[in-house]
């Protein structure tokens, strides 16, 4: 296969499963979408690595890090939501996202701006700026975390850490496909 094909399947993979986020964020799409997206993601991670030549032009490399940047946005946030879900598996009826809403209001927000920023170090070759983000948003949501600690017993703390994980996670797997293309 020609680098220009493998660039082509590597970016038609990425808009899949961009398309399949954007999806996750339905109602009735939040159990089937993240999963999928979360497998386009990894084969377009495997066809890059295997690849012997990628074709990283000018136009090639904006089409992925603007594909890469906006699946790490719009993607986190219903694979949060699938793996609260199944963290909450085998628990009495509840909605744990709707828990966390209560004392950590602009959640969703927060978490985009978040996947933006670690992405955009990380695609940039700035790591460190992962470490400024944790920082800020730590230090940020103390105060949220410290109240809520004894309404909940440290459920809200344990959602924050959950989906503060899984959002850099899924936001550095994103900057990944960056880094494998760009070698």
């Amino acid at each position: 296969m020609s680098a220009d094909n493998t660039t082509q399947l590597v970016l038609a993979l990425l808009a899949f499963a961009l398309a399949a986020a954007a999806l996750g964020w339905t109602r009735s799409g939040r159990a089937v979408w993240p999963p999928v997206s979360a497998a386009a993601l990894a084969a377009a991670a495997v066809v890059a690595a295997v690849s012997d030549q990628v074709s990283s032009g000018r136009v090639e490399l904006t089409l992925l890090v603007t594909l890469a940047g906006l699946l790490a946005v719009v993607g986190g946030g219903p694979l949060t939501t699938r793996v609260f879900a199944v963290v909450d598996r085998g628990q009495p009826a509840r909605d744990s996202v709707s828990d966390a809403e209560v004392f950590l209001k602009g959640g969703a927000w927060i978490g985009a701006l978040e996947r933006l920023a670690v992405f955009a170090g990380l695609a940039a070759g700035f790591p460190e700026g992962v470490a400024v983000v944790l920082a800020l948003k730590g230090v940020g949501r103390f105060p949220d975390l410290r109240h809520a600690e004894g309404a909940s017993g440290g459920a809200t703390t344990e959602r924050f850490i959950i989906g503060t994980f899984t959002s850099v996670l899924w936001a550095a797997g994103c900057a990944g496909m960056v880094a494998l293309v760009h070698r």
